[in-house]
C-alpha cells in the first residue's frame, strides 16, 4: 500500500477513534471537571445521586488525564485494530510517537481553565477571542476551535505513524 493511501486509512481510523473518545468513551464527570482549578472550582453534580461535590485543580487534571488515557486507547485499539484488517503494519515506534502527539496535544488543549486554557489563549493572542467564546446562535466556538486542534495534531500523528510503514 502507497504511503499516501496508508495515511488516508490511518487518519480515518484515528478521526473515528477521536470521536468515538471524545463522545462516547468521556464520562460525565470527566467532562466537567478537566478544566476545574482551585482559582476556578467546578461544582460536580452525580446525574445518579444528586450529590454534590467540589473539585479543583488536582480534580481537574486527574480527569483531565483519565479522559485522555481513555481517548488515547481508544485510538491505539481502534487504529491497530484497523490496520491490521487493511494489511498495514505500523512500525511500533512510530505507533507509540504518534500516540504521544496525540495524548500529549489532547490533555494541553482540554485542561480549559478559564482565563488559561492554551486554546483560550492562542484565540485570544490571534484575534479568534470573541469567536472561542461565542456560544450563541447555534455556534460554541470554543468546541469548534478545540475539534480543529484535535483534528490537525491527528493529522500530524498520522503522518507520523506512517513512518516506516510496511504491508502485511
Amino acid at each position: 500500500m502507497q504511503r499516501a493511501a496508508t495515511f488516508a486509512a490511518l487518519l480515518g481510523l484515528t478521526r473515528a477513534a477521536s470521536a468515538i473518545g471524545d463522545f462516547w468513551l468521556q464520562t460525565d464527570y470527566c467532562a466537567r471537571v478537566k478544566g476545574a482549578s482551585d482559582e476556578f472550582p467546578v461544582t460536580y453534580e452525580d446525574p445518579a445521586t444528586d450529590e454534590k461535590t467540589v473539585h479543583g485543580t488536582a480534580d481537574g487534571r486527574k480527569a483531565c488525564l483519565h479522559h485522555c488515557l481513555t481517548y488515547t486507547a481508544t485510538q491505539a485499539v481502534v487504529a491497530g485494530a484497523g490496520a491490521r484488517a487493511l494489511g498495514i503494519r505500523v512500525h511500533p515506534a512510530a505507533a507509540a510517537a504518534a500516540l504521544a502527539i496525540s495524548f500529549g496535544t489532547h490533555y494541553a488543549a482540554d485542561r480549559r481553565v478559564p482565563g488559561k486554557g492554551l486554546l483560550e489563549r492562542i484565540a485570544t493572542k490571534t484575534g479568534k477571542g470573541g469567536f472561542y467564546k461565542l456560544a450563541d446562535f447555534g455556534i460554541n466556538g470554543a468546541f469548534h476551535m478545540d475539534s480543529a486542534w484535535h483534528h490537525g495534531w491527528e493529522t500530524a500523528a498520522a503522518l507520523v505513524a506512517t513512518t516506516k510503514v510496511t504491508t502485511r
